[in-house]
């Protein structure tokens, strides 16, 4: 099921120019994300990253630009976006198809020594909240102690009036930004489908989708009740570090002990 490199490139171009209307400062929030992961990791020889709902491979390929002496694992569920990735991004991690917040989820990742920083951008809020605070956990257990999690996405205020106000912010800035992007995320997608070369990739995508009906879906979790879930889950500072409206860069620390006890991780 795999695809050309032509193919592959030319869909993931076109992957980057449509969620320019939905990433509020695509480029300055991964630039925010890997300046963290800078800090965290100076004095590393080779540091250990995790791209969490990694997608076509955006985030893992910037990351390794920047540190080409990482090791990151990329990390989804998508069969078509995870080959777009090893395809057009195929030097910038080694990709894992697994499905994130499920039981056992993290054994698939291979992983031999502790993370250093395990990242996001717009892939968790799918989650609903006990898979969530389940995902959280995970990734306590695989981080060294002072290790990060950091997740870039759009977080709902707890007001009801600042949530309208953040959302309207972030839209008039990426109307500004990147609101002339040809496409949205459902055109390409319909694009796609009449693309012959991904025909045995979307099969297999709805396949998948259809025996996870109703397991995902945009949970709507508040930026407080992340940072509660991610303190029941061990890490012991939080705090967010970037945001224009409803979009933020919310960075979790481990304590220097680690985090919870082996035997409440899930």
């Amino acid at each position: 099921m795999g695809v050309s490199m032509g193919t592959a490139r030319a869909w993931v171009e076109r992957w980057e120019r449509q969620q320019e209307r939905y990433a509020v400062d695509r480029e300055e929030r991964f630039t925010v994300i890997a300046d963290v992961v800078e800090h965290v990791t100076a004095g590393c020889a080779r540091p250990l990253l995790l791209d969490l709902g990694c997608g076509p491979g955006s985030l893992a390929a910037r990351l390794a630009a920047r540190f080409p002496h990482a090791e990151i694992v990329a990390a989804d569920m998508d069969p078509l976006l995870l080959e777009l990735g090893r395809t057009h991004h195929a030097d910038a991690a080694r990709y894992v198809d697994t499905v994130i917040g499920e039981e056992g989820w993290t054994g698939a990742l291979g992983l031999r020594r502790p993370l250093d920083a395990a990242l996001s951008t717009t892939a968790l809020h799918y989650l609903p909240e006990p898979a969530l605070l389940r995902t959280y956990r995970s990734v306590a257990s695989l981080l060294r102690p002072g290790g990060v999690l950091v997740n870039g996405d759009h977080f709902t205020p707890d007001a009801t009036p600042c949530a309208d106000l953040t959302a309207h912010l972030g839209r008039r800035r990426a109307e500004r930004t990147g609101g002339r992007a040809p496409e949205d995320w459902r055109s390409w997608w319909d694009a796609a489908a009449r693309d012959p070369e991904l025909a045995d990739l979307l099969d297999e995508r709805s396949r998948r989708q259809a025996t996870r009906a109703g397991c995902g879906g945009d949970s709507q979790v508040t930026v407080s009740r992340h940072a509660e879930l991610l303190r029941r889950a061990g890490f012991a500072h939080v705090a967010p570090v970037w945001q224009f409206g409803d979009s933020t860069v919310l960075v979790a620390i481990m304590g220097e002990t680690g985090g919870l006890p082996a035997r409440v991780r899930t």
